[in-house]
């Protein structure tokens, strides 16, 4: 698979997982869905699916580069993804509630 496309599919995954991990929290939960917070098992599952994305990020800058260059570039790969779900949890965060595959969609 061609390089850039393994760096792309990274920030991806990444930009997934940063997403996950902020919907594991009370108030981004809120947020997206508007309801009580996610119950203890919903919030480790979203933490666990968020690290495990943020992981599979870093394999996929390793098999795109040497691991030093790779490490720098999952490194700001999630930067990107952070400030991307930043940005759109502080624009639009009901769009987040796609990432809950799980949930029925709330009336917008």
């Amino acid at each position: 698979m061609p390089d850039a496309l393994l760096l792309i599919a990274a920030l991806f995954t990444a930009c997934l997982g940063m997403a996950w991990l902020a919907l594991a929290m009370d108030v981004h939960w809120k947020q997206v869905c508007g309801s009580a917070p996610p119950s203890p098992l919903v919030a480790k599952l979203l933490r666990g699916l968020g690290f495990a994305t943020l992981l599979a990020a870093l394999l996929l800058c390793l098999e795109a580069d040497t691991a030093t260059m790779a490490v720098l570039v999952w490194m700001m790969t999630l930067a990107v993804a952070a400030v991307t779900v930043a940005f759109v949890l502080s624009w639009r965060p009901r769009l987040l509630a796609v990432l809950l595959l799980w949930r029925r969609p709330a009336a917008v």
